[in-house]
C-alpha cells in the first residue's frame, strides 16, 4: 500500500509560479508510475504530467514548456513545477502512483491562479 499527501497549492496571479510537492509513505523506487492529475469544477479529471521509475516523463499539452515533473528517490517525493500559469490551470491537482497491481490517489491540493 502506498499512501500520498501532496502540498504546495495555493492562490497565484496569472503568470506566476508554484512548486507541488507529493511525499510518499514508501519508497518510490519501484514504484512504476507516478503521476499528477488535476480536475476543475464541472470537469473530469485529467493527466497533467507523469514519471515512470526509469524517468521518462508524458506532459498534457496544454502544459508542455510549462511545467516540469521530477522524482527524488532520496526523499521518496515527486514534484511538478509550474511556471507561467494561467486561468484555466485553476483545479485541484491530485497525485497517483501505480505499484504493482494498484493506483493509489492522494487527497488533492487546489490550485487557484486569478488576479
Amino acid at each position: 500500500q502506498v499512501q500520498l499527501v501532496e502540498s504546495g497549492g495555493g492562490l497565484v496571479q496569472p503568470g506566476g509560479s508554484l512548486r507541488l510537492s507529493c511525499a510518499a509513505s514508501r519508497s518510490i523506487f519501484s514504484i512504476n508510475y507516478m503521476g499528477w492529475y488535476r480536475q476543475a469544477p464541472g470537469k473530469q479529471r485529467e493527466l497533467v504530467a507523469s514519471i515512470t521509475s526509469s524517468g521518462s516523463t508524458n506532459y498534457a499539452d496544454s502544459v508542455k514548456g510549462r511545467f516540469t515533473i521530477s522524482r527524488d528517490n532520496a526523499k521518496n517525493t515527486v514534484y511538478l513545477q509550474m511556471n507561467s500559469l494561467k486561468p484555466e490551470d485553476t483545479a485541484v491537482y491530485y497525485c497517483k502512483s501505480t505499484y504493482g497491481l494498484y493506483d493509489y490517489w492522494g487527497q488533492g491540493t487546489q490550485v487557484t491562479v486569478s488576479s
